[in-house]
């Protein structure tokens, strides 16, 4: 009896555990934690995720700045002629002339440059040498470039550069002691870098810009090719670089200017020279600059090419025609350039600068993305404090110029869709950053969108191509 009371009592006891245990939660799977993989949203410059807008319209568009046109009046014809007459009076500027002497000669001429640089830089430009040595044909001689430095008053590290090289040469390019003028190659490139120094150190700007007079380009771009390593290997962010050589000009030549970028279509070189010629038809629209699509001239050369080589986007601008006869000639003198040309060449080098310079720097590159209507992308990217709006380029790959551009207002910024383009066309991609007083800055490098051809040779960050083949 007392065994089945003791069974019975059992009994219930686990049926009322059974019962709790039936009332309590399961354990719950744990959840592991998301990695973040999606780019964050574009921020405005609070700090608000901007909303999605489409086909904005802005009133911030790029318009002709007075303080610019008054910087650009301000170049001195009287100061390019003193300049010119200056280089010429030194005899020769070989890379193995004297390099001791005060009145002739290399050594002579890089000393006065280095001299008017620091003269005419308001205080603002910082003024060095940059050392390297020559050996070329059995020969050896010191060397130095001579960098004049405005710097940047903005957040961006990067660098615009402008340059000339002011040696010379004869008919055998190691003669140092015979006497060569060399007026329009290249004292002419060289007055330029200084009255645009000269003009431009009275303001300050966002980006940085370098003036650098170039030694040994006769020899074969050694001076150009020494800065260039030393600028890579150092990581130097370099926007822009626009060689000046033989700009001086002459009576009755045509009134524009010739500039040179290799692969003009898709490359850094060829992005740099539209951004050029639209700045230059904004400011001077009677002064053309006309945009060829190779190196440089057949069999030609100059300071340049060393940055392209090392991927950055660089051009050369120079006289709308050459006189090969006054080529590495003593008839190459101060009295046969027309200032008139010349000055308009150093205020398209004004134009350049204090838009490139003055205006925001080269925003993020945005992210793009084809969406489900045909000719429809979706543009995001962080939007600048300092942006008062946005330009965007879509330009047709087979063009070599700007189709016009989209505006945006900083306010609605970073996430823009934009319709209304062909869907069979492939097109380069771009954005870049306006002021409120219309200075447009440097794009960035473009990104190609849309249906690619059987063969496309896209244009990489580093300046070099692939070839992409459509499946």
């Amino acid at each position: 009896m007392v065994r089945r009371v003791l069974l019975l009592l059992l009994t219930l006891l686990l049926l009322i555990l059974a019962g709790c245990s039936l009332l309590e939660e399961p354990p719950q799977p744990v959840i592991p934690t998301p990695i973040p993989t999606a780019p964050p949203l574009p921020q405005t410059g609070d700090g608000i995720p901007a909303e999605q807008v489409t086909d904005p319209v802005s009133d911030i568009v790029p318009s002709v700045d007075p303080e610019i046109m008054d910087l650009i009046n301000a170049v001195s014809q009287q100061q390019l002629t003193a300049y010119v007459q200056t280089l010429e009076g030194f005899g020769t500027r070989n890379s193995f002339s004297a390099l001791d002497r005060e009145d002739r000669g290399i050594g002579a001429a890089r000393n006065w440059i280095y001299s008017e640089f620091e003269r005419v830089g308001n205080g603002r430009l910082q003024v060095a040498f940059d050392d390297f040595l020559l050996s070329y044909n059995g020969m050896s001689a010191d060397q130095k470039n001579v960098v004049a430095t405005l710097p940047g008053t903005g957040t961006s590290n990067g660098v615009i550069i402008v340059m000339a090289h002011y040696d010379s040469r004869g008919v055998d390019e190691m003669d140092g002691f015979s006497t060569n003028t060399a007026a329009n190659d290249n004292a002419s490139g060289v007055a330029l870098l200084l009255e645009t120094a000269r003009v431009l150190s009275s303001r300050e700007w966002n980006q940085t810009i370098m003036f650098i007079a170039m030694a040994a380009e006769e020899q074969g771009t050694y001076g150009s090719r020494h800065f260039a390593q030393n600028a890579f290997l150092d990581n130097l962010n370099v926007l822009a670089v626009v060689n000046y050589d033989a700009v001086g000009g002459r009576l009755g030549i045509p009134q524009l200017a010739r500039l040179f970028a290799q692969d003009v279509r898709q490359s850094p070189a060829g992005e740099l020279s539209r951004y050029y010629e639209y700045i230059g038809g904004h400011y001077l629209p009677t002064f053309p600059v006309i945009v060829i699509d190779a190196l440089d001239r057949e069999g030609r050369y100059g300071d340049h090419r060393e940055f392209i080589h090392l991927g950055m986007p660089a051009v050369r601008v120079m006289e709308s025609e050459e006189d090969e006869r006054l080529l590495n000639s003593v008839r190459d003198t101060w009295s046969l350039i027309d200032y008139s040309y010349h000055q308009k060449l150093a205020q398209l080098n004004v134009a350049f600068l204090a838009n490139a310079a003055g205006a925001p720097p080269p925003p993020v590159q945005p992210t793009i993305v084809a969406l489900a209507d045909p000719g429809t992308y979706l543009l995001t990217w962080p939007v600048e404090p300092g942006a008062a709006g946005y330009a965007i380029s879509f330009r047709p790959i087979g063009s070599a110029i700007y189709e016009p551009f989209r505006f945006v207002r900083a306010e609605n910024a970073g996430n823009v869709v934009l319709t209304g383009y062909d869907p069979d066309t492939t097109y380069a991609v771009s954005i870049a950053a306006l002021s409120a007083n219309g200075r447009l800055g440097l794009f960035t490098r473009e990104l190609i969108v849309g249906p690619l051809p059987d063969t496309t040779n896209l244009s990489l960050n580093d300046g070099s191509t692939i070839e992409q083949t459509a499946q």
